[in-house]
């Protein structure tokens, strides 16, 4: 297709949804509760109006976590495709909502909601031949990043691909799959400064980025960075996160091309909490089949520091972090409580570390457990990149009680942990036996199984 013809259609795509989201003055489907004889509601449809209850984790605290609990009829959605989902958002604002995900939504979708191609954004003369030849190491060198003609295409393409692929939350709102099969694929929804928001029940896979930077001064031998994580909680407060299923689909990136030498990284987390986002609790999750997962915290910079002190309150229990290199999570500055989970590693998976103990974190790792392959050496469950004093209590590593922090200083001597976050958790509303938690975590969490 002539890079012309993709321009104007990725501008139709992005500007088409726009223009829809803005127009609509009526619910883009507010069919939920309105099935005719013969037509049953679909399963889980109980969890529609639920509240986090109270005590669960930090987003029970200073208030309550409801969503759209408190919708009434007019402001039910069910919605089937991306331009149904911004519309229903547009349409309530910040009224308490609840927006139905029946079947599967593509983040890179035409008007149509059919799903296109990286090429349909390409704009101002890219194409990744034209980049990849443009600063190959060979010619271009390894001292400065890219820039000119085919840098700024590159960005203009990716900024149409942005405009399609990031999806606003807005505040009172409950965003729920319909049965057992919803799924949101290539988007990433954004809660971004509002409050009061829930997320249950859905399948989030693939959001990839279709223009990854090539930065040659990243490392000794260059890297791909590249952005979009499925779901991100920034500036936020009072969200529950609760059975949903994270993963790159069926784009892995052991898959992915070598350019440069490197691999042509198209994923960047899984699902991140930043920015001074507040009392969250994430429960009854999977994650699994990634690389970088979860920050918790994004940045050491002072500025950052100025924002986040104080916040970033997030209670993570019973979900299962499966077969992820690193970051399950990485945290700085948050008061993370993390219980009763189960993270797993298999033969053959990579496996770096659990836990990112940075700057200024105070992480509470207690009862969950570590079913770990011959690859994973249990020393590196935590890893140190500031010295962060943290708790680790009665966890299980392969069915044995594990002094994780006592193992981690006796198997990586010049990375010495400090015990002790300051602080005792209080919400939590029950605690499992860690020796129980992997059967109960892994028949329990994920997309499909909500209670």
């Amino acid at each position: 297709m002539p890079a012309r013809m993709c321009h104007a259609r990725a501008i139709a795509l992005v500007m088409g949804c726009a223009s829809l989201a803005l127009a609509v003055s009526v619910p883009a489907q507010a069919t939920g509760h309105h099935r005719g004889p013969g037509h049953p509601a679909p399963r889980h449809s109980g969890i529609e109006r639920a509240a986090l209850a109270r005590g669960d984790g930090w987003a029970a605290a200073e208030g309550s976590t409801t969503g759209g609990a408190n919708a009434t009829r007019d402001h039910i959605y069910t919605v089937s495709d991306r331009a149904e989902l911004i519309a229903a958002f547009a349409d309530a604002g910040d009224a308490p909502k609840i927006v139905r995900i029946d079947g599967t939504i593509h983040g890179n979708a035409d008007a149509a909601g059919d799903p296109i191609d990286c090429e349909a954004y390409w704009t101002d003369g890219y194409t990744l031949d034209k980049y990849l030849a443009a600063y190959d190491p060979a010619t271009w060198g390894t001292t400065e990043v890219p820039s000119g003609p085919l840098e700024k295409a590159r960005l203009a393409s990716a900024a149409l691909q942005k405009a399609a692929v990031e999806v606003n939350v807005p505040s009172n709102t409950t965003i729920v799959g319909v049965g057992d099969d919803a799924t949101v694929i290539g988007a990433s929804l954004q809660v971004r400064n509002v409050s009061n928001v829930i997320v249950r029940n859905i399948s989030f896979e693939d959001t990839y980025d279709c223009f990854p930077q090539w930065d040659p001064t990243d490392t000794e031998k260059g890297a791909w960075n590249s952005e979009y994580d499925n779901l991100v909680v920034t500036g936020s407060s009072h969200v529950w996160v609760d059975h949903n299923t994270f993963s790159d689909g069926d784009r892995h990136d052991s898959d992915q091309p070598h350019y440069y030498g490197q691999l042509f990284q198209q994923h960047d987390g899984l699902f991140d909490i930043v920015r001074g986002a507040d009392l969250v609790t994430v429960s009854w999750n999977i994650l699994k089949n990634h690389d970088k997962t979860m920050l918790i915290g994004n940045s050491d910079s002072a500025a950052t520091a100025a924002v986040d002190r104080g916040k970033l309150r997030v209670t993570l229990h019973h979900n299962l972090f499966q077969d992820l290199n690193e970051r399950a999570p990485r945290v700085r500055f948050g008061a993370v409580d993390s219980y009763n989970n189960h993270f797993v590693a298999t033969a053959g998976s990579a496996y770096g570390y659990s836990y990112g103990v940075g700057m200024e974190s105070r992480i509470v790792a207690e009862h969950n457990a570590f079913t770990l392959a011959a690859q994973a050496d249990p020393a590196t469950v935590i890893k140190k990149w500031k010295d962060s004093p943290l708790t680790a209590e009665d966890n299980y590593v392969n069915g044995r009680r594990t002094d994780l922090i006592a193992v981690h200083n006796a198997g990586v001597p010049g990375e010495q942990l400090t015990r002790g976050a300051g602080w005792t958790p209080v919400l939590r509303t029950r605690i499992d036996n860690p020796r129980a938690v992997p059967g109960i975590v892994d028949r329990g969490a994920g997309a499909g199984r909500p209670r």
